[in-house]
């Protein structure tokens, strides 16, 4: 059969065919769709619990122990529309840089993501330890930490941002909604820490309101950090359905 004569998906078409509840499950591979649903890795549209079917897998391939010989084991049942693999209109100088650098399509915000969530901690922490010890250069190392948070958080909401387009064709995905509106919390927060701590110096040396209220925030970033940190992982490592 010739090419030309497959049937052409649109990425939400493919999506329809996810392998959950007894649906067929379909996988995209440059350009190609193939029906994995006889593959018992691929039970319930979950691959090694962390691939979907219905979705463009073309770049985890990259990273996969396998080469994509193994498709040739399933029937290919269409092709991706044209329009929707140029959809983006991705500037050629985005699609030089990932193909000279692969680790730009998926690896710029995982790796960014990680330095505001542990100066996070470590300005909780380094508070703690202050309170707990009275020792002013655990406080001063906690101010430095906040510091820290605010020179990358935007880092990391911009890479979030490049790779939800990149890779998501920033659709509404749920986990990355939740990410982009905590994150905008986070920062904001860490500017009102910080910028309080610089105008009142003193502001833990002794238990009042205002002190309560700035521990209160400082404390906050931990769990703005975790459900960041918690949906992120659930985009990387997809939690299988029982």
């Amino acid at each position: 059969m010739e090419l030309k004569t497959i049937k052409e998906f649109t990425p939400d078409e493919v999506a329809q065919f996810s392998g959950e509840n007894g649906k067929p499950a379909y996988i995209v591979h440059q350009g190609r769709v193939f029906d994995v649903s006889n593959s018992k890795l691929w039970k319930g549209g979950l691959h090694m619990r962390r691939h979907h079917a219905g979705k463009d897998l073309t770049t985890d391939f990259q990273a996969a122990p396998h080469g994509e010989e193994v498709l040739a084991r399933y029937p290919q049942v269409g092709v991706l529309r044209r329009e929707a693999i140029d959809e983006r209109k991705i500037p050629k100088i985005i699609v030089w840089l990932i193909t000279k650098f692969p680790m730009l399509r998926r690896h710029p915000h995982p790796m960014t993501v990680h330095f505001p969530i542990a100066f996070a901690f470590a300005a909780t922490m380094f508070n703690i330890l202050y309170l707990a010890t009275g020792v002013k250069a655990f406080e001063v190392t906690a101010l430095h930490c906040v510091g820290g948070g605010i020179l990358f958080t935007p880092v990391a909401i911009v890479t979030g941002l490049y790779t939800w387009w990149l890779n998501y064709l920033a659709r509404p995905v749920k986990a990355v909604i939740i990410k982009q509106r905590i994150s905008v919390i986070l920062l904001a927060l860490q500017v009102i820490v910080f910028i309080w701590r610089v105008k009142v110096p003193h502001i833990l040396a002794s238990l009042n309101t205002g002190s309560a209220i700035y521990f209160a925030l400082v404390l906050s970033l931990l769990p703005l950090v975790t459900i960041i940190g918690w949906y992120g992982a659930k985009l990387t490592f997809p939690i299988e359905k029982e």
